[in-house]
């Protein structure tokens, strides 16, 4: 098992991607911090663990409040006396023209996307400190490597996500804490239900995927256990795209 014996705090793990991780990390031996504010989705994935034999617990977060980041870092701490690998993946999308966005759209996906990565990567930094190593590893997307129509506050988001990551690699390198970042490209979750319903925008997110398919929750879970993992101990600051091939075009 790739992660027997470590502890994780996955946000967003309530559906989607941070599902997908969540059984992936359980699955590879790690106890697992289920983070999300949805409960209903929180103790779905939880229950969903614990059927796989899995050690897993549920915290209701808000990760723009720095009191959320703080209180989920400490109940991990009571529960699981420590914490190795933060998975920084809860992301919202606001679609819209940018000249039509609302402050308040701007302002949450924001606060959610990227100040979030920033209080949840502070709450359980001195964790990490303390312990002399860990793993961040952030849900960045294509979309802070590339433009995509309609959603100027998530490019902008996924964009600083990416900056952030590097910043942190460069800054906790040498205490032995790894911070990376995935940029899934397009895959089939709740947040891209709705779009993916249309067929001539599924065809189009088709053809500028070279590779034959949409992408799986899984495929970007498989992406964090290796950066979780031990395997990825002289790998920091990198931003590894999971599109099939959609930035290499």
């Amino acid at each position: 098992m790739r992660l027997k014996n470590k502890v994780a705090i996955i946000t967003g793990a309530g559906s989607g991607i941070g599902r997908g991780a969540a059984l992936a990390f359980a699955r590879e031996g790690a106890k697992v911090l289920v983070a999300d504010w949805s409960e209903a989705g929180g103790q779905e994935t939880v229950k969903l663990i614990k059927k796989q034999k899995g050690s897993a617990m549920f915290v209701k977060v808000d990760v723009s409040k720095a009191a959320d980041a703080e209180s989920m870092v400490k109940q991990c701490l009571t529960a699981y006396k420590r914490v190795d690998i933060l998975f920084n993946n809860a992301g919202i999308v606001k679609m819209g023209t940018l000249h039509e966005t609302a402050e308040a759209d701007w302002d949450q996906v924001i606060n959610v996307n990227l100040k979030g990565v920033f209080l949840c990567s502070k709450a359980v930094l001195p964790q990490m400190l303390k312990q002399g190593k860990g793993k961040i590893v952030n849900t960045a997307s294509i979309a802070g490597l590339v433009g995509f129509d309609q959603i100027g506050p998530y490019c902008a988001s996924k964009g600083g996500i990416i900056a952030l990551t590097r910043e942190m690699a460069v800054e906790y390198a040498s205490k032995k804490i790894n911070v990376n970042c995935i940029a899934p490209g397009i895959i089939k979750t709740a947040m891209t239900k709705d779009m993916l319903n249309d067929p001539a925008v599924t065809a189009g997110f088709a053809a500028s995927t070279p590779y034959p398919r949409l992408g799986e929750p899984e495929d970007i879970a498989l992406a964090a256990v290796y950066l979780a993992s031990n395997e990825s101990d002289f790998v920091t600051g990198i931003v590894l795209a999971v599109d099939g091939g959609w930035v290499a075009k």
